[in-house]
């Protein structure tokens, strides 16, 4: 098994003061990367509005971050002030990041979320259980089948894609390019991108947004029932006649694949190797399992727990952002309007104030009011989904191969906003 060392690399407390003392997000040292939390934790000790060379602001505390998501009146989750000169106003990612639901305010928000909210039932999730244990169990036997795979490759990335491209009713043959057109469209969401990462994701949101029309045209002349299939649900629109233009439908689908597929692979992937760095807790979460094998909301409890404190230690997201409207004051700072404020989920959700030992993962942690899915009118839209998705795929996984192990140091994706992992070669015995 590999040491938690050789995954999560330490940083020296001195060493994160360091890098706290001169934090810019446009230039983020490798070994804030590979572990933010040393120095997330000395910015809320030292600076919790920490002002950026850039006149940004960064915040820490949860109690910073709650007050922004709660006042959507004062802070705007519009982008198009910081995308225009980060992206050119022509470009593809421009059009693309400033059209979908979580770069918007209202009304196109309130739109855009109320269809999509509309065929996210808790039915509709309910009915969905079944194809996804389906789905989960063919990828775990394929795995035994070879004696191991990559947590991320063979098995965490695969189920997102499947379930979002049900979603939209993308064919089977026609989902091969949707996880490569994510990560680029999401990797340039990084505070700095290259030129060639920018290119890229101008591609992939062409490319995309080709298929896409193609896919809607047909939709188009076979409508099928709104309640399961959410591309059709933002065809038809709402029953007041409402409907989304061309372009908010297409930008949105593009959303839908990008906001479900990288933060839940993110999330099982991290789960799955937090559990090799932890092997108490792994112990623990895997007797508590077979010590409720035979009664099925035990173990739904039990797993939704430790699929909430796998976001909260590790969040898949760990930045979010907004702009300042008016003149306002967060914590013992001033913001004049127009103020760009970054806001540190991952940081927030290893306050001290508001959890206990936030440092330690605890798999039976109660009242886990984690900042992972945001808050507010933004709060994501498919939580219960994603949910969903964790609490069967890690289940599952521990159930196939409690005995599991890492054959080599996983790869980090090595990025500020989306944390996870590239690769993570394991064996099943």
């Amino acid at each position: 098994m590999q040491s938690a060392d050789a995954i999560t690399a330490p940083m020296s407390r001195q060493r994160a003061t360091e890098v706290a003392a001169s934090f810019n997000l446009r230039a983020l040292p490798a070994d804030f990367l590979a572990n933010p939390y040393p120095v997330y934790r000395a910015l809320r000790e030292t600076e919790p509005v920490k002002r950026l060379p850039d006149g940004s602001v960064f915040l820490t505390r949860y109690e910073d971050l709650a007050a922004v998501y709660r006042d959507a009146a004062s802070f705007s989750s519009d982008k198009h002030v910081e995308f225009a000169p980060k992206y050119g106003t022509g470009s593809p990612l421009f059009e693309h990041h400033t059209t979908s639901l979580v770069f918007n305010d209202p009304p196109l928000h309130t739109r855009v979320r109320k269809l999509i909210m509309g065929a996210l039932t808790r039915r509709a999730i309910a009915d969905m259980e079944p194809g996804l244990i389906t789905l989960v169990d063919t990828l775990l036997d394929r795995i035994e089948a070879q004696g191991g795979g990559d947590l991320i490759e063979d098995f965490a990335s695969a189920i997102p894609v499947e379930i979002i491209g049900n979603l939209l009713g993308v064919p089977h043959g026609d989902r091969g390019p949707l996880r490569d057109w994510s990560l680029a469209i999401l990797g340039a969401l990084e505070p700095v991108i290259t030129p060639g990462q920018q290119a890229r994701g101008d591609n992939s949101v062409t490319d995309m947004l080709a298929y896409l029309k193609g896919l809607v045209n047909e939709r188009r002349k076979r409508l099928r029932d709104p309640e399961r299939d959410v591309l059709t649900r933002l065809i038809q629109g709402e029953a007041n006649g409402e409907q989304l233009s061309e372009v908010e439908l297409l930008q949105n689908c593009i959303f839908l694949l990008n906001a479900g597929h990288e933060t839940t692979t993110n999330l099982i992937g991290n789960a799955l190797i937090c559990l090799q760095e932890h092997p108490a807790q792994r112990i623990a979460l895997t007797s508590a399992m077979q010590a409720s094998a035979r009664d099925a909301a035990a173990q739904e409890a039990l797993l939704t727990l430790a699929v909430d404190e796998f976001l909260r230690f590790e969040s898949s997201n760990q930045l979010g952002n907004r702009r300042a409207l008016k003149s306002c004051r967060i914590g013992d700072a001033d913001l004049p309007a127009g103020t760009l404020v970054t806001l540190g989920i991952g940081a927030a959700n290893r306050d001290p104030a508001v959890f206990d030992q936030p440092g330690e993962l605890r798999l039976d942690r109660a009242n886990n009011k984690h900042l992972a899915f945001g808050f507010g009118i933004h709060q994501c839209a498919g939580l219960s989904l994603a949910r969903l998705e964790g609490r069967i795929a890690v289940g599952r996984f521990l159930q196939r191969f409690p005995g599991y192990r890492l054959t080599a140091v996983p790869l980090r994706g090595g990025r500020a906003r989306f944390r996870g992992f590239l690769r993570a070669p394991f064996a099943c015995f």
